[in-house]
Parts: structure tokens; sequence; C-alpha cells
């Protein structure tokens, strides 16, 4: 401004046909405002005079010509920017200092875009997508193998066993008899359909019997006590001409003294030991 009537605020020196600046409605010259008045620049430290423009930003004051990124300089009058430990940066530099890189792409992810975090890295909300469908996965629930995320029913397409029963997904837990997965509680007796999963069970043609069914169905009889033989369990058993004995029933038959590892001689459908076979 110019005035033609007053005198400075300051220094009372006439203001007439001479520059000056108001504060509080009082008048004052420029040199007298600059002074008082003028804040200093953060980046160059002398006064920002009143003819020049005052940038500031957060209690701090710049010259329009050194409101700059401090890391490549260019100016940020009229441009988004970012503060770092007191310092201003650009976008640009913001991001490749500071912003996160995309675990995907290993971009950054600009500072105002849309991330997705997920066990402890970043990605692009755009690769943030199932590796075989491609479809995002946003907030979905998902699984990672191999490093590659997937959406549920993607790996289970592709990646996931089916049970040998009833043909479904096992998600968790399962069984595996013959090379083949089951789950728990289709993994059952070929018999009596007991689940199998916490008990002893025995093979049978590709199938699997609890040890009742087994003996029921497939077991031989010992020749002294009828009852099943089978190993199960590291027990002993004999057999001599297509038959059975449980080793505490091979005894002769005779005089009951045990024939496990004795020599024996037989008779008809008898065993006996060699006294007794001789008396």
């Amino acid at each position: 401004m110019t005035s033609n009537h007053t005198d400075c605020h300051y220094c009372l020196q006439s203001l007439r046909g001479r520059k000056y600046a108001l504060r509080e409605e009082n008048t004052y010259c420029v040199t007298c405002y600059d002074s008082l008045f003028a804040n200093p620049c953060e980046e160059c430290k002398q006064p920002i005079e009143c003819d020049s423009k005052d940038l500031s930003y957060k209690g701090r004051h710049w010259h329009e010509r050194c409101f700059k990124c401090t890391k490549c300089s260019r100016s940020l009058v009229e441009k988004p920017f970012a503060a770092k430990d007191e310092f201003l940066l650009c976008t640009e530099c913001y991001s490749d200092e500071y912003s996160s890189k995309c675990f995907h792409c290993q971009k950054t992810i600009m500072p105002g875009s849309r991330k997705m975090e997920f066990k402890g890295s970043s990605w692009h909300e755009s690769c943030f997508v199932c590796q075989y469908c491609l479809q995002p996965l946003g907030t979905k629930p998902l699984i990672t193998k191999d490093n590659e995320n997937y959406c549920v029913p993607c790996f289970e397409k592709q990646f996931a066993q089916h049970c040998n029963s009833c043909k479904k997904v096992i998600t968790s837990g399962g069984v595996t008899y013959h090379d083949q997965p089951w789950h728990k509680e289709c993994f059952v007796c070929a018999g009596c359909k007991t689940q199998l999963s916490e008990q002893k069970f025995i093979s049978k043609d590709e199938y699997p019997y609890c040890v009742d069914c087994f003996n029921k169905y497939y077991a031989k009889k010992c020749a002294a006590c009828q009852k099943p033989v089978t190993a199960l369990g590291g027990a002993k058993f004999i057999t001599f001409e297509e038959r059975q004995w449980h080793g505490e029933c091979f005894n002769c038959v005779k005089c009951s003294v045990s024939l496990v590892g004795q020599g024996f001689l037989a008779r008809q459908d008898d065993v006996l030991c060699r006294g007794c076979g001789l008396a």
C-alpha cells in the first residue's frame, strides 16, 4: 500500500508517498514491519519480507522460492507433499524413501492409495488377488501356499485332498490308508462301520476291519480252543498241516505239556509229545 496521510506507528516517520503495511489497524513502513513482524524462513533463515509470499506449515514458514522438497529440491508450491522428521518431501521422494513396497509387484504403494496387509506384508489392492482365478481377495478367507494366496474354492480345487470315501474336501486332520486320504469319520470298519481312526485295525483285500470283525469273518480258528488265531499285538501261533494253534494251546492232547519249540508226533487230528506218542 502507498500512504498519503499517515506516519509509521513504530518509527513515526511520514508514510506519505511510501509503501506501508497494516497490522492490527496500525500502519508501519516496510522496514519497520519487516524488522518487527517478518517470519524467518526455515530454509534460508532470512526474514520473509512483507512483499514476499509467506508459506506456512505447522507453525513454520518459508519463502515461496524456498518451499521445496528436501531430497530432490523440486518446488512444493501448490503440490501435495509429506513431512518426515520435520523435513518436507514431495510424494514421489516420500514414497521411495518411506512407503511400503507391494509384496507382489515390489512397486511403491503411494500415500493415500488403499493397501492390503497380510502376515506382515503389504499389497496394492489390485495385486492382492487369488493366484489361480485372479479375482480380488479383499477381506475374503484365503489360504497361502508357497508364498502365494488363493481363495478357498481355488485352493480346494487345486491342492486340497478329497476323502476316498465321501469325495469331499479334507480341510484338516484326516487319515491316510493305502496312500489314500480319508476323513477320520469316514475311515470305518468295512464290516460293522465303527470308526477306526483311534483303534487298531487289520487290512484284508485293501479294506480295513476292526479286530472283532476281522476275527469274525477271516481269522482261522485254533485247533484246540476254536477261538480266532491272529498275530495282532505280537501274539505267537503255530501252524502245522494247515491247522493253527495259539502258542498257549499247542499242547500234548494226552499229558498237556507244551509242545512249543519241542518235537512232537501227529496222530490223526491230535498232536502228542514224543513220550506219549511212543507209549
